[in-house]
């Protein structure tokens, strides 16, 4: 008997993070299953081959990603006629939608199953973009409730799993673990300071973020910065910015654990992504913030229809958090509103409770679900 074959195709850390759950919780259903196409170290250690580096997809903004389009569009045209070839019983998309949901396309039309994990941002912008969804998947998987009413009032077929996080993280609070592993001293209060895995974001943001940093630093003497950096280049990167702008900061750069980094904190200042909802699953205060590139944000400033950026004030429907963009940016705005987060006791105490609420709402067993929707898409029975 042939092994199941499921394609599946990841770009970003985030996707890599989901697709190596998923596959998890499929091979405890069918452990032969066999996986391929495009994944991170973590699918790859589940068991997923990858025919390319997932960095290769990894783009951000709208007029970045044209630089790269050559390769880009060689890449699909790889992965189209492997699966074609392949025959899959289902082809899994995580999140990049510019790039998976064209493969979906293609495959659905010669009549291979498709799903696409983690919505676009489609209630918030470019709406018209479901009308390609709806014929491009079998069934749209989202992590937020708010995305699973947009399509089923769009006739599109859905299911809200929850996210994975949400399951990972406790409710239980985890500073006292945190600071213990990084060495952190209590008595000193701390700012994790998170701009970005992506270099691009990274040199938006280290600057004003820095900046904010030290005016903290004036207005409260005994605070502590933390920055995680996503690999070693974004390590260097950070580790430049801080030498250009000050060497008597005290500022600690980690290798990765952005998550025990954001549990050792007592406020968070972060680039906008999924960070934001492992800051609020920790529930730890925080402030959003977000620079693009000068046309990418003419270009989406014209089109976004969402109030909010924010994953936090996205799932409130409601602004939880600051979030700032492009000119707002800066110390003398950030340092005022971390302030505000740091010493005000009452505001505290109620944006846990609300986070807490969120935090149970997201809490389904989400790779368990998503596992059960995609073997019904591909027509396996469960074993």
């Amino acid at each position: 008997m042939t092994a199941m074959r499921i394609g599946i195709i990841a770009g970003e850390a985030s996707g890599d993070i989901l697709g190596a759950d998923l596959i998890r919780a499929i091979k405890q259903r069918y452990p032969d299953a066999e996986f391929e196409g495009v994944g991170g170290p973590l699918m790859i250690e589940q068991g997923c081959r990858s025919l390319c580096e997932m960095d290769r997809l990894s783009v951000m903004g709208i007029v970045e990603p044209l630089k790269r389009l050559p390769e880009l569009l060689r890449l699909r045209r790889l992965l189209k006629s492997h699966f074609l070839s392949w025959q899959p019983a289902i082809v899994i998309g995580i999140d990049s939608p510019d790039f998976n949901l064209n493969i979906e396309l293609f495959l659905r039309q010669r009549g291979i199953k498709t799903l696409h994990y983690v919505s676009p941002s489609v209630w918030a912008w470019r709406q018209g973009r479901v009308k390609k969804i709806a014929k491009a998947v079998d069934h749209m998987l989202t992590l937020f409730p708010f995305e699973e009413h947009f399509y089923q009032e769009h006739g599109v077929p859905v299911t809200c799993v929850g996210h994975p996080l949400a399951d990972q993280i406790s409710m239980e609070d985890q500073r006292a673990v945190a600071r213990t592993e990084l060495d952190v001293e209590d008595g000193h209060p701390v700012l994790a300071i998170l701009p970005g895995s992506r270099g691009g974001e990274v040199a938006q943001l280290i600057a004003p973020f820095l900046h904010t940093a030290q005016w903290l630093r004036r207005a409260q003497p005994n605070i502590e910065f933390l920055i995680p950096a996503a690999n070693l280049e974004r390590k260097q990167q950070i580790l430049q910015a801080i030498a250009a702008l000050s060497r008597d900061l005290p500022v600690r750069v980690v290798l990765g654990q952005s998550r025990t980094v954001m549990a050792a904190s007592d406020v968070v200042l972060m680039a906008s992504g999924t960070t934001s909802l492992e800051a609020l699953l920790l529930q730890r205060p925080m402030v959003v913030a977000y620079r693009f590139g000068k046309w990418s944000y003419k270009l989406l400033s014209r089109l976004v229809k969402t109030p909010f950026f924010s994953l936090p004030n996205l799932l409130a429907q409601r602004a939880l958090v600051p979030e700032l963009l492009q000119d707002e940016v800066c110390a003398e705005v950030i340092g005022p509103l971390l302030l505000e987060q740091l010493n005000n006791a009452n505001h505290r105490e109620a944006l846990i409770s609300e986070f807490q609420t969120i935090h149970r709402q997201l809490a389904k067993e989400a790779s368990e679900r998503a596992a059960d929707v995609v073997l019904q898409c591909a027509g396996v029975a469960h074993a």
